[in-house]
């Protein structure tokens, strides 16, 4: 797949497009937040049936999300086995992540995922609300993240988990994978499913200012492996914190290799 890179006059369209896709994120999230979602969480059902409502309704503001960044050209999303995803269950997700809006796409394709997220964002007044009536789980102490991964795959939700930790650093096929997905699948005795977000275009990464939109369309393919048996890594072999370390070092061997198959045109 190749994109022509816009430059001049070309891009301003571009630019108006994107500008317009992250203003209204900000404030489509802020006004959900205060009414939509709250009454959803509030309607009569038992806590699941409420944290499910209020997840799918995520997933379809972000489904129309992506598909704005698709029409003003800042991205193209393709998948390979949906099905894999959209039907997956109690699941531990793992992802490598290229650009700023990798859970937005991912939660576009799922309409029961809950994902761990970052204290700065639980502060942001946009998307405060959204992630609390979600039912996401706030990056705190140990004990209590464990306890909430294990509430959310409880209730057969998927828990996206990105082990780079933050966005891949610009010329590295990934970054390196820290424990913690490892760690809540062995500890909660749960499966993971990898997925590999393939980009073909740089944007929308860590080095680059949020509002810097791209001017080459990035083309994402989303590839969903075949899930991980938590089983294959048991503790009795050498502990939780062996197996947690073997498996993590599997997780990102597997993604370097898959990621250098890549050769994009």
């Amino acid at each position: 797949m190749t994109t022509k890179r816009l430059t001049g006059l070309a891009y301003v369209p571009r630019w108006i497009g994107g500008t317009l896709c992250y203003i209204t994120f900000g404030l489509g999230g802020l006004l959900c937040s205060l009414t939509i979602l709250p009454l959803l969480r509030v309607w009569p059902g038992s806590e699941t049936q409420k944290i499910r409502r209020v997840q799918y309704a995520v997933h379809l503001l972000f489904q129309f999300f992506v598909q704005m960044l698709t029409i003003t050209g800042v991205i193209k999303v393709n998948t390979e086995y949906l099905s894999r995803l959209s039907n997956a269950k109690g699941m531990v997700v793992v992802a490598n992540h290229p650009t700023l809006v990798d859970v937005v796409v991912l939660i576009s394709l799922m309409p029961n995922a809950g994902c761990i997220v970052k204290q700065s964002i639980w502060r942001n007044p946009f998307m405060r609300g959204v992630v609390s009536c979600a039912g996401y789980i706030p990056n705190r102490g140990a004990n209590l993240l464990l306890d909430d991964c294990q509430k959310i795959l409880a209730r057969d939700n998927n828990l996206i988990i990105f082990p780079e930790g933050t966005r891949t650093v610009l010329g590295k096929k990934i970054n390196s994978f820290a424990r913690g997905a490892a760690n809540i699948s062995l500890r909660t005795n749960t499966d993971i499913l990898p997925v590999i977000l393939r980009t073909n275009a740089p944007g929308l990464s860590k080095q680059e200012p949020w509002y810097e939109i791209p001017r080459k369309t990035i083309g994402m393919t989303v590839e969903i492996g075949e899930p991980i048996g938590h089983i294959l890594y048991d503790s009795d072999e050498g502990g939780d914190a062996k197996m947690a370390r073997k498996l993590t070092r599997d997780l990102e061997e597997h993604y370097t290799q898959q990621l250098s198959k890549t050769l994009w045109t």
